[in-house]
């Protein structure tokens, strides 16, 4: 299964949002965040009872004027 994870630097740890569920994880550094965040979500898959259809969302960056 192909997931999107979206890794953001807050304070001093590293925050991973996969962005088609609802998870989140971090870690002292980014690959530490994202491997927390795989294995959140086997724990979440795993309660999961019927089959589930991956949905990517659309990522873009824009300009705001302040």
């Amino acid at each position: 299964m192909e997931l999107t994870a979206a890794i953001t630097h807050e304070g001093d740890l590293f925050v991973a949002r996969c962005l088609e569920v609802d998870v989140t994880s971090q870690g002292e550094s980014m690959d530490e965040a994202l491997s927390n965040l795989k294995e959140a979500l086997s724990l979440y898959f795993e309660d999961e009872c019927e089959p589930f259809d991956v949905v990517h969302p659309t990522v873009t960056t824009f300009q705001l004027s302040a």
